[in-house]
């Protein structure tokens, strides 16, 4: 049997739950006891902040998880940023964690691929300091 999971909100804060919001109106803790797909607030991107390939990645694995009903078409989305940034990265952490990444999407945890893609996310902006990646693609 898995171990439940806690999560503690401040008041006023959001989580996304199985593709609902929920905002609690004083600090409290969940205990989650069963599988469910979660983004808490802080870990959610904005539109505008996808401005690198691993970002953009990010942010259409966000929307998978956010929007399950909409899987479908954001997976065709993910897979075509793949592809294209696989093409054009040759730092080989970035493409081991996008690789990680991808089976982690196959395989529906998208939680976990989001943590792999934020750990890369330091090494890509370190990277493109030095100018080895190549430009994003159009966000979601």
């Amino acid at each position: 049997m898995k171990k439940a999971m806690h999560l503690s909100l401040r008041a006023g804060e959001r989580i996304y739950v199985n593709g609902a919001v929920l905002r609690v109106d004083r600090k409290v803790t969940l205990e989650l006891l069963n599988d469910a797909a979660f983004l808490l607030e802080n870990q959610v991107m904005q539109p505008e902040q996808a401005v690198t390939p691993l970002r953009q990645l990010y942010f259409v694995v966000q929307l998978m998880l956010i929007e399950p009903d909409q899987v479908t078409p954001k997976l065709e989305l993910f897979t075509k940023q793949v592809l294209a940034m696989l093409a054009a990265c040759q730092n080989v952490e970035i493409i081991q964690g996008v690789s990680t990444c991808t089976e982690l999407v196959a395989k529906t945890r998208y939680h976990e691929a989001l943590k792999t893609l934020r750990a890369l996310f330091p090494i890509e902006d370190a990277t493109r300091e030095e100018g080895a990646v190549a430009h994003p693609t159009e966000a979601a």
